[in-house]
């Protein structure tokens, strides 16, 4: 006999394949926040090193402030940018978190669902085995009986 199917196996598939996608898209979050905190890191080494020259012309040391202010610039954008991917990477983790929860608690449902019919089968085991006990019992007891007649 074929057993009743879980109603919300299309649904749990579903669920299940949403948060495999959402596992994806956390995944691509954080790497793409370690990136820019490390892209960030390297600007603010190279800024760092970076000193003005000792002998030149005021043009030439204006040039030099000048592309000093714009790496100091770049180095803020690049922090910047590595704190919102940050915050976005929390944001696509939470709903990772989210669709496993909502996966999880479709995977109970079947849980539940399966003990189900495994206790019913043992019920209905235990009724057929009963049944195989008290009949041979009740025939053996007729035999006994039709024989102290016959006697």
């Amino acid at each position: 006999m074929r057993q009743p199917a879980f109603r919300l196996e299309p649904v749990l598939r579903v669920r299940r394949n949403e948060e495999r996608a959402a596992a994806l898209a956390a995944a691509a979050a954080a790497r793409d926040a370690a990136e820019a905190h490390a892209r960030a890191e390297r600007d603010a080494e190279a800024l760092a090193v970076r000193r003005p020259p000792t002998s030149a012309t005021g043009a030439g040391f204006v040039a030099a402030m000048v592309a000093s202010a714009a790496a100091a610039a770049d180095v803020s954008a690049a922090r910047a940018l590595a704190v919102a991917r940050t915050e976005q990477a929390d944001l696509v983790r939470e709903r990772w978190t989210e669709a496993a929860q909502r996966t999880k608690g479709l995977e109970r449902l079947r849980e539940r669902h399966l003990a189900d019919l495994r206790r019913a089968a043992d019920v209905a085991e235990t009724r057929v085995v009963d049944d195989l006990v008290t009949r041979q019992h009740g025939a053996a007891r007729r035999r006994e009986e039709e024989g102290t007649w016959t006697d």
